[in-house]
């Protein structure tokens, strides 16, 4: 197994990206012939509710966690929630799911849509940078 530290978590919806802040968090690759992976968020308890209605529903979700560094790019996962515990004036979640195929080549990629999109070459630069920090969903994503 191998342990890492979880710096940025986003919930992926159908409307685009959630992010949920983190207090800390850890991921574990289990490297098992399940390639299964455990996600767990320490967060305030004010987003309890959210991961209590994934857990009673059991739903296969979709979110991004960025790993280790800052300037990494999010991983994307597929997960179930597994566990929410209150843990004084916060909660612990355990998610358990697999990566998705890593996107790859996340700059080209919105590169191309902000010049499809017809964004001004005086503000690409801008445009750019600031995408590239807040990682957007991608139409091809």
């Amino acid at each position: 197994m191998k342990t890492f530290k979880m710096l940025s978590f986003d919930l992926v919806t159908k409307d685009g990206v959630q992010p949920f802040p983190l207090v800390d968090g850890i991921i574990i690759n289990q490297e098992n012939s399940h390639q299964s992976w455990i996600l767990e968020l320490f967060l305030a308890k004010q987003y309890r509710s959210t991961f209590d209605e994934l857990l009673a529903n059991n739903t296969v979700f979709n979110v991004r966690a960025v790993i280790s560094f800052p300037d990494n790019e999010p991983a994307p996962f597929q997960v179930i929630v597994h566990t929410v515990q209150e843990i004084g004036d916060h909660v612990s979640v355990l998610l358990k799911g697999t990566l998705k195929i890593k996107r790859s080549k996340y700059a080209e990629q919105l590169l191309s849509e902000l010049l499809a999109e017809g964004v001004s070459l005086e503000n690409l630069l801008e445009r750019f940078t600031k995408d590239m920090k807040q990682r957007p969903k991608l139409k091809n994503d």
